[in-house]
């Protein structure tokens, strides 16, 4: 998902499960955080997709950002 499509689905405070490390798929034991964004997508390095989560200190990349269904928490 880009960052446009991603900021034009989901506004900020928009509920999501995050994986600040693997994704549950690569690592059964990966660490999940229930969470709202605190920000706009943006790419960071102009490489990477990220967006910034509350209860976090650093970016996740998008693809390690699923909505949670029920949108806006």
């Amino acid at each position: 998902m880009t960052v446009d499509e991603f900021n034009a689905a989901y506004p900020v405070g928009t509920a999501v499960r995050a994986y600040p490390g693997a994704r549950p798929e690569r690592d059964a034991d990966a660490t999940r955080i229930e969470t709202t964004t605190r920000s706009r997508a943006t790419v960071l390095g102009g490489h990477t997709a990220v967006v910034w989560v509350h209860g976090r200190g650093a970016c996740i990349a998008l693809t390690h950002i699923d909505a949670r269904l029920g949108g806006a928490a």
